[in-house]
């Protein structure tokens, strides 16, 4: 969970970056945010978007004045979080008043009123957790097979994973991409980019990146980035989604303040 506040116009636009989780956007600020989805068509509000969401460089986010909380559910519990499966998130950003109804307008109204950003982390975990505990978690089966493939770093094979869990390659896929929302060869490779992308963010060199992690050389690494981004691995290192990734998500422990793309906030 972030919380970001951007006092001025994204000049351009922010490129969102895909990431192995649903995204999650809670807005209350000033002015809604917008993303563009890549085909041109601009969601405005609270939204949340399926894994991987950002593929191939073309979503932005806009706006001015914006103030929001960012969430990254696990796909393990996002169904049960959201009420509706990350299957069926697949694709553009679902408006959060879809998915919630009213509820998605009242959050907004009670984010907006809490002053201070821990408060609002607070707010959101509590909300997360009354809906998590209302609905049953996915598969067991599933759940183990999504956190192999991240505790690997994507470095794992599809079929020695359907053979640990007794199942066929074909029952692995049906299962799991009706729950999670992503095929489990393309979480893998979602999660590989992720990892790789980050250790390029943090200066190693992309020959080492690749070596380690399971590419099969650098230019494999190039085209993997470029699927992702359509932007070359040298100028995804200075990407402002990226760049601020460590200090709105530090290896999983939440920030102390707001973060506004590009530096902290008050």
């Amino acid at each position: 969970m972030a919380g970001f506040r951007v006092p001025g116009p994204l000049v351009g636009g922010l490129r969102m970056v895909p990431h192995p989780a649903v995204m999650l956007i809670l807005e209350f600020g000033e002015n809604p945010s917008g993303v563009e989805d890549g085909t041109g068509r601009l969601h405005r509000g609270s939204l949340v978007a399926g894994p991987g969401f950002g593929s191939g460089g073309g979503v932005r986010a806009w706006g001015e004045r914006v103030e929001c909380v960012q969430v990254r559910l696990s796909p393990v519990v996002a169904g049960a979080v959201l009420g509706v499966s990350p299957a069926d998130l697949a694709g553009s950003p679902v408006s959060l008043d879809e998915v919630w109804g009213r509820e998605a307008a009242r959050i907004r109204e009670q984010l907006g009123e809490i002053p201070l950003w821990q408060d609002r982390f607070a707010f959101i975990d509590a909300l997360l957790a009354r809906r998590l505990e209302a609905r049953s978690p996915v598969d067991p089966a599933v759940a183990w097979a999504w956190n192999r493939i991240l505790v690997g770093r994507g470095l794992v094979r599809v079929d020695h994973l359907a053979a640990e869990i007794g199942w066929s390659r074909k029952r692995l896929w049906s299962r799991f991409h009706s729950h999670l929302g992503i095929p489990p060869k393309s979480a893998a490779k979602l999660v590989r980019f992720d990892h790789a992308v980050h250790r390029l963010v943090a200066g190693e060199g992309a020959a080492q990146v690749a070596a380690d992690g399971g590419y099969c050389d650098q230019s494999h690494l190039h085209r993997d980035v470029m699927e992702f981004t359509g932007a070359t691995p040298a100028t995804v290192r200075g990407e402002p989604f990226l760049t601020v990734d460590d200090r709105a998500w530090p290896t999983g422990v939440r920030p102390a303040g707001a973060i506004v793309a590009g530096g902290p906030a008050g």
